[in-house]
């Protein structure tokens, strides 16, 4: 598997790079978002592996707000992103108060479809995420409490943005699951993710003795660990290349 240039493989999709709306707020908060979340995560470790069900269920309140937030004023909802991704973006030569209207104009247009991504995404995607859990070897007996607040994380991170800026279009969903999708910051961020909680697997059955070994600490850490790398290499690295399987 490999990430090359859209260019070198004739695809036919309907999906295309998803840009960060281009409002001074939107750049900016673009960035703070990453850093709240790993601060946000970096204090409240110790927490999380004392009390891992409690601080799992209080995060998804902090997460889910900081997720609405960044959604709403960084990224273009499904409507707005169908052949331009922005109406800030029309703005290039119209006055400053015009464009301040504009962004805020924007900003109140994505709060309805963020909060419906929201509830979908919080639906349907934990039980899926859950199945998915099992089969890759969580607990099917105990810790059914923790593995499901583990999927609604994954979920809040992984699945939110990308129903939020794709829809739910079948066609859509299918480039998805086939990750067929050019890289841009938010599908960087899904497969950092997935692959941060697949490895932070890892620790779980090492013989270390650790506290922070038990389930599902180091794969909480690990998916917000992914989301933030992937997130980055997906906007400055990586950007519209595509996944190849060989």
């Amino acid at each position: 598997m490999e990430a090359v240039s859209a260019k070198s493989r004739d695809i036919k999709t309907e999906t295309h790079v998803i840009s960060i709306e281009r409002t001074s707020l939107s750049q900016t908060f673009s960035h703070g978002h990453l850093a709240i979340l790993g601060a946000y995560g970096y204090l409240r470790f110790s927490t999380l592996v004392a009390e891992p069900i409690p601080t799992l269920t209080q995060d998804l309140l902090v997460v889910g707000a900081l997720q609405l937030t960044y959604a709403i004023t960084c990224l273009p909802a499904y409507k707005a992103s169908d052949g331009s991704q922005s109406s800030t973006a029309k703005s290039g030569k119209a006055s400053v108060r015009r464009k301040v209207s504009s962004a805020q104009q924007t900003y109140i247009q994505n709060v309805a479809p963020a909060i419906l991504s929201l509830f979908l995404t919080l639906v349907v995607g934990p039980p899926i995420l859950m199945i998915t859990l099992i089969l890759f070897g969580a607990p099917l007996t105990t810790h059914f409490v923790q593995t499901s607040l583990l999927a609604a994380h994954i979920s809040l991170l992984a699945g939110f943005p990308l129903v939020y800026v794709h829809g739910i279009s079948s066609s859509i969903w299918r480039e998805i699951i086939g990750a067929m999708l050019p890289i841009d910051e938010v599908w960087g961020a899904t497969i950092g993710c997935f692959l941060g909680s697949w490895l932070g697997a890892i620790p779980i059955p090492l013989d270390w003795d650790r506290e922070w070994q038990k389930w599902p600490v180091t794969i909480v850490t690990g998916a917000y660990m992914g989301y933030i790398v992937g997130k980055l290499a997906g906007r400055y690295l990586l950007i519209g290349k595509r996944i190849e399987f060989d």
